[in-house]
């Protein structure tokens, strides 16, 4: 009796008196022969699973962090340099589209509308100039010449108007509050923000009687209905994760899927960047928070997946052991992927094999003995 045969024989009589164990290399050196009685497999409390197709059984945990995607936060900033006079909405208010947000008073605000009122006189004087040459034309008082030139200022006074709204407008004047300044001749000495946005005030940096500056932010509005994570990866793992895998957060009933992959690595950290969108809406997460994740391991790699206990390995070479009619078979297995307490392999297998998950200590023992004797 040889060694293999005599450690193995050792450890199965611990168990059941009289079993009867040999182990032979297979044709090629590519997997290993252990035999063993039937009635030494259940005694040796070896249990055995069928081979399935790989499936999401590898899943992978990473931290996340959950944030805003970048179309969805609106930042209102001063369109003219003035004083902030009023705040009419406080911090985590959700407010609609078209609310009104804060009250900024400005000198530059009153230039622009005497430029207004100036242009809208022009365009009126121009406007009526152009009815009398034409009348005057047509009674043959004036040649064409001179209802062209009208027309020609008729143009220019337009334009100039014209020119004058889209500096209101930009400034923060709402169109309509133009057409009543326009009627009335009276400026306005202040102008009033509203939110171009439904959403919830993340953030007010302006405070009443505060001096602000053209395009100084005065306070932030998010839209929290759609929220992405942002997943941090180690820059040595190999796994892949295109766009459209599937996102898991344990605990949550929540599910995303990756929309964009970072094609560098972050120096300083030695990490790579996954962005998901969540589906459904946020559910219970808020921006901001800290969550872990998990990602179905070895997208896009066929393979099988089995248990952590199933596998032995002969210094770098992997096996697993399948059952055959007078014992099992080490064969050996590359592995694409491992999470938690599940393997992805890669060998020579088929669908249904029976593979030992439990109670495999005597066949790792007798596979290394085989190895040592070689």
């Amino acid at each position: 009796m040889n060694k293999l045969s005599v450690r193995f024989q050792r450890f199965a009589c611990a168990v059941a008196v009289g079993c009867s164990v040999s182990v032979s290399a297979m044709a090629g050196g590519q997997a290993t022969k252990i035999d063993v009685p039937d009635a030494q497999v259940e005694a040796l409390g070896i249990k055995t699973s069928p081979l399935q197709r790989r499936g999401d059984s590898v899943r992978a945990s990473f931290p996340a962090q959950v944030v805003v995607p970048t179309g969805a936060e609106h930042v209102v900033s001063s369109p003219v340099a003035g004083l902030v006079t009023q705040v009419l909405v406080q911090q985590f208010q959700a407010v609609p589209a078209g609310l009104p947000l804060l009250r900024i008073a400005s000198a530059e605000l009153g230039q622009l509308q005497l430029q207004l009122l100036q242009a809208s006189s022009q365009a009126t004087l121009a406007r009526q100039a152009v009815q009398r040459e034409q009348q005057l034309f047509k009674e043959g008082i004036i040649p064409q010449r001179r209802v062209q030139e009208a027309l020609a200022a008729q143009r220019e006074a337009n334009a100039a108007l014209a020119q004058a709204k889209a500096a209101l407008r930009l400034g923060g004047m709402p169109p309509a509050t133009i057409e009543s300044v326009m009627a009335s001749g009276r400026p306005q000495d202040s102008i009033t923000l509203a939110a171009t946005q439904a959403g919830v005030v993340s953030l007010i940096e302006a405070k009443p009687g505060q001096r602000v500056d053209v395009s100084a932010a005065l306070l932030h509005i998010t839209q929290t209905d759609s929220l992405w994570l942002e997943i941090q990866l180690p820059a040595s793992e190999s796994m892949n994760w295109p766009v459209g895998t599937n996102v898991e957060v344990p605990g949550r009933a929540l599910k995303a899927s990756v929309v964009s992959v970072s094609p560098t690595v972050a120096s300083s950290s030695q990490t790579m960047m996954l962005r998901a969108a969540l589906e459904g809406g946020p559910g219970s997460l808020r921006p901001g928070e800290l969550v872990t994740v998990e990602l179905p391991a070895g997208v896009g790699q066929s393979g099988w997946d089995v248990p952590l206990s199933a596998m032995a390995y002969d210094d770098k070479q992997a096996y697993v052991f399948v059952r055959t009619p007078g014992g099992f078979e080490a064969r050996p297995v590359s592995v694409v992927a491992s999470a938690g307490q599940s393997v992805r392999v890669q060998g020579v297998l088929e669908a249904g094999e029976q593979v030992a998950v439990r109670g495999t200590v005597a066949l790792k023992g007798a596979l290394l003995d085989k190895k040592g004797e070689q």
